[in-house]
């Protein structure tokens, strides 16, 4: 009986194959021990630095106060900085300011200008100025709202007459987030990036290795074909991914940093699985575009590179063109399984909120499944 013959059966007995298959690429993961490291760095260390260390929110700022006045107010102005937002004010005259911003000094430097407590006991409307170094982008939002607020109620409190002349009153309730730490959304989105990176870059190393070992001449005697092989390599390193991104969660996103997980784990773990089942199969089509695992590197960066920018994980997608917010969403599976991941972890979201994000992405997986298959059989039979 031949090869080709062998290779028909039932469903039990194609299952059987593809199960014991998966089995081998487990036990091939377990022998290497840089990729074993990988995985364990990504999803602990990674995640807790990376939450910890790029913040957004304003944290020790450095600002400086020209006090022209030399008034008890813009003294009280002045102390009014502290940690953790801004590092203590330092005295500065008006002839440094534009040396101090040009060396980077100071990311705020606050102008009090001459009789500006006099004219504000006169009912007059003195003005501050504010130089704000932008290159520090996300401090530079904030920390202007910041000192707006500060010196707002320090003037008020100095002069309560002035207190209610507003004629809106903005109340600012915040959900979800409510004392908007970054640490919370960086440490969930750091996963999910993570779970990108790590699938596509295992799916398809699994593929490599098999041809630069050579035990690719041994999959094709064998009673086996090209959608087994697939499926088997998708299986094994997304259960690895599934299982390694859900103890991330718990024990470092939940345990280590603190961040409340809102919605159902499990729900998220099932659209985790279908969103495997995309990003293995994007691997492996990568893989057979590649001869040596050099090669593959070269291709698959800058696509998860443009996949994780580009997925809503660090910029809304709204903020995008419009066309290309269309072009991510249909062609990358990556900007419907960070909508859901939010919707689920965050808010607390069911399966009657997200089911549209996981049908296009069984739809997206579905066409890179298709396609990958396609390249794979050709190159089997290139090879055979």
């Amino acid at each position: 009986m031949t090869a080709a013959a062998t290779r028909t059966g039932g469903l039990p007995a194609r299952l059987a194959r593809v199960f014991r298959l998966g089995v081998k690429e487990l036990y091939s993961l377990r022998a290497d021990p840089v990729l074993m490291a990988l995985i364990l760095y990504t999803f602990t260390f990674a995640v807790y630095s990376v939450s910890t260390g790029a913040k957004m929110e304003v944290e020790n700022a450095a600002v400086a106060i020209v006090d022209e006045d030399r008034s008890m107010l813009s003294a009280r102005i002045a102390d009014a900085f502290m940690r953790p937002y801004f590092k203590p004010a330092d005295a500065i005259g008006a002839g440094a300011v534009d040396r101090a911003m040009d060396k980077g000094a100071y990311v705020f430097v606050v102008e009090i200008p001459p009789k500006f407590e006099h004219d504000m006991i006169a009912g007059r409307s003195p003005e501050i100025l504010l130089d704000i170094d932008a290159t520090a982008m996300s401090q530079a939002g904030n920390g202007a709202s910041y000192i707006q607020n500060i010196i707002q109620k320090e003037v008020v409190a100095a002069f309560p007459s002035l207190a209610g002349t507003e004629r809106v009153s903005v109340v600012v309730r915040a959900k979800f987030n409510p004392n908007l730490k970054s640490t919370w959304f960086t440490a969930v989105m750091q996963v999910i990036n993570n779970v990108t990176m790590l699938s596509v870059i295992l799916s398809g190393a699994a593929l490599i290795r098999e041809r630069e070992h050579g035990t690719i001449e041994h999959l094709l005697v064998m009673p086996v074909t090209p959608i087994e092989i697939m499926l088997a390599k998708i299986w094994s390193n997304g259960l690895v991914i599934v299982v390694a991104a859900t103890l991330s969660l718990l024990i470092v996103v939940k345990g280590l940093l603190g961040v409340p997980v809102a919605g159902s784990l499990l729900l998220f773990v099932a659209a985790a699985t279908i969103y495997q089942f995309s990003v293995t199969a994007l691997g492996i089509l990568i893989a057979t575009f590649s001869s040596s695992m050099a090669q593959f590197g070269l291709i698959a960066m800058p696509l998860l590179i443009i996949m994780n920018l580009l997925s809503g994980s660090t910029t809304p997608m709204e903020s995008m063109p419009r066309w290309l917010e269309l072009v991510m969403q249909t062609i990358s599976p990556a900007p419907h399984f960070v909508a859901l991941s939010q919707a689920i972890l965050y808010r607390g979201a069911g399966l009657g909120v997200i089911w549209p994000q996981l049908a296009i992405l069984t739809a997206i997986g579905a066409a890179f499944f298709a396609l990958a298959a396609l390249r794979f059989r050709k190159a089997l039979l290139a090879a055979g």
